[in-house]
């Protein structure tokens, strides 16, 4: 970006502008995620499909938001983020129209892996607002406003999608997301500035080939893996070890086409950081043991008539999901400006073991009592949505090399996106292997599992090193 045109941007009238476009950018992209939470149970009355299937359709969004979470920042650092974020927001909205008219489940599929090509709408949006903002404080409160949205609209988004399922129909929530999807495209066209620090660079196509291939494989060799819970063993153990070999083959030669190429999609020596591995690790587990717990395990649970609490879907979405999105919200702003006076690894750390709190309240108190189960949501929004997830989103953007901004945020953002597929193939899974238990007892297992994968994620966020340069003294 030329200093004129930086100057341009550093105006208050311009960062504002700038703010409502990304903000618009990122209600846009969180609808397809958390909207349909409430509505997984309608979406498969509506269409004749299992619960297992929909849960699939929701795992096959995360997939294709993982693999082109990859490689479009980096492009955008090329071609122009303006036009890479004015591409997803389009493909979104296709998407959602395809979904909206699926008359099954295949096309349901369809219209959700297109909607994942807008899978890098937030690393994206905040690495547009760091070209704009150099203060460290003001950008880490805008970061944290920005980066709430990925919890949850304020809780709107859950209530809205919960009351359209039950009243319209899940068909009228994607279209819906339609409608904001083209806000979206037009506000970010009208209103945000273009810029291509990487304009005249190659793109690495060879290594983008190879490395979305290996997490391709990887993930759909998961999703393989966990047919083997039904009892069918032979066909899905083979696909999976097959495609497992294919996603280690794949990533070897990744490796070996960017210590070649002159014009790398990234660096070896930077994959060789612990300020590369360690968030990329601690993103990809803590998403893994939360995201499927709030967004289907509870939702899920408070509205079955048997062992839960027989709850209806906008009811359940006033109670747990709404109170817990609104408080990412609120606390986001807050932990985000905190961040660069006390360190983001250190506020890192406290919202996940708030976070491991918040899950031991709903495994052990809130299966057996409705207002606990709702404390236990509360305390995750402000430990989960309203603090880790704007640190591990915000330590994307501040640990990247100077030379390749786009690197390690679309690397997070495919953490983030592949965590949250893991989670919705992982933590069913062991709900479905441990349904014999009876009652309660396949729901407190499944918590069990992802206390222990967010304490994993603690573990992990003591090696992320200190992001010196975006941190002020107190």
């Amino acid at each position: 970006m030329s200093i004129t045109a930086t100057k341009a941007l550093s105006k208050p009238g311009n960062i504002t502008a700038l703010m409502v476009a990304l903000l618009t950018a990122c209600v846009a992209f969180q609808l397809n995620a958390s909207m349909l939470s409430p509505a997984l149970v309608t979406m498969g009355e509506e269409l004749n499909a299992s619960q297992a299937a929909i849960g699939l359709s929701q795992t096959w969004f995360f997939t294709a938001a993982a693999v082109f979470s990859l490689f479009l920042p980096r492009l955008s650092d090329i071609i122009g983020r303006k036009k890479v974020l004015l591409g997803m927001m389009i493909m979104m909205g296709i998407g959602s129209i395809i979904s909206a008219m699926a008359p099954d489940i295949t096309w349901l599929f369809i219209g959700r892996i297109i909607q994942g090509v807008s899978g890098p709408t937030v690393p994206l949006c905040l690495i547009m607002l760091r070209s704009a903002v150099k203060d460290p404080k003001k950008y880490g409160a805008l970061m944290g406003l920005i980066t709430a949205v990925n919890g949850g609209i304020a809780g709107i988004d859950s209530f809205v999608g919960g009351f359209f399922a039950e009243h319209f129909g899940f068909r009228s929530i994607f279209w819906l997301m339609v409608v904001i999807a083209a806000i979206a495209t037009v506000l970010v066209l009208v209103l945000a500035g273009e810029s291509k620090p990487g304009e005249g660079t190659k793109m690495d196509w060879l290594g983008v080939f190879f490395i979305v291939v290996a997490v391709g494989a990887l993930l759909t060799a998961l999703n393989e893996a966990t047919k083997l819970v039904g009892g069918i063993t032979t066909g899905p153990l083979v696909t999976s070890l097959a495609l497992a070999a294919v996603a280690v083959v794949a990533f070897m030669a990744f490796w070996a086409v960017e210590k070649r190429s002159s014009h790398p999609m990234v660096e070896t020596v930077h994959l060789r950081q612990r300020s590369t591995w360690a968030p990329l690790l601690t993103t990809t587990l803590t998403m893994t043991g939360i995201f499927a717990v709030i967004n289907g395990i509870v939702p899920a649970y408070v509205q079955a008539a048997d062992p839960g609490f027989g709850i209806g879907a906008t009811e359940m979405s006033l109670l747990i999901l709404t109170p817990y999105a609104l408080l990412g919200w609120v606390f986001g702003p807050i932990t985000g400006r905190l961040a660069p006076v006390w360190g983001y690894t250190k506020m890192l750390r406290i919202g996940l073991l708030g976070s491991l709190v918040a899950l031991a309240i709903i495994g052990f108190l809130g299966l057996h009592s409705l207002p606990w189960m709702i404390a236990g949501t509360v305390l995750l929004g402000i430990m989960y949505a309203g603090t880790v997830n704007i640190m591990l989103n915000g330590l994307g953007v501040v640990l990247s090399p100077e030379g390749n901004p786009g690197f390690l945020p679309g690397m997070n953002a495919g953490a983030f996106n592949l965590g949250a597929g893991l989670s919705f193939l992982v933590l069913p899974a062991i709900l479905v292997a441990t349904a014999p238990l009876g009652g309660q007892g396949s729901y407190v297992t499944v918590v069990v599992v992802a206390l222990a994968i967010t304490a994993a994620a603690f573990a992990a966020s003591l090696l992320v090193p200190k992001p010196v340069s975006a941190e002020v003294a107190p």
